[in-house]
């Protein structure tokens, strides 16, 4: 049997859990310093993977600090969800099939905002 704190947590997981410690903290967080605040039984090793390949995505920028570096996200939790989406649409070639079934999945509210959004933007 397998102890739960041997379990592996999906990439997913823990890459929300970083980039909320990091929202949190509101200043460069050392992968030493994220490992405190998740409290979690994760290794400092695991925690700085996480920051790299967070990095690497160009979810998070990193400064030099001593030896090591300190992270900090470049957008808040909405600009990321808006880049996910962004890239899903990319994912397809039909952008414009994705784009309508997007819209015809939204509900009445979410299309208002939407309508309201487009817009104002037409008014720029």
């Amino acid at each position: 049997m397998t102890d739960a704190k041997d379990e592996r947590r999906p990439a997913g997981e823990l890459e929300a859990s970083v980039m909320a410690a990091l929202w949190a903290a509101g200043a460069p967080q050392t992968p030493g310093q994220v490992q405190l605040t998740l409290g979690a039984d994760l290794a400092r090793t695991t925690v700085t993977t996480i920051l790299t390949r967070l990095h690497d995505k160009g979810m998070v920028e990193r400064r030099r600090q001593g030896r090591g570096y300190a992270y900090f996200p470049l957008q808040d939790a909405h600009g990321l969800t808006a880049r996910r989406m962004h890239s899903e649409l990319n994912r397809d070639s039909d952008r414009e099939t994705v784009l309508a079934r997007f819209v015809a999945q939204l509900s009445a509210d979410d299309e208002r905002i939407l309508r309201d959004l487009l817009e104002s933007d037409d008014d720029r």
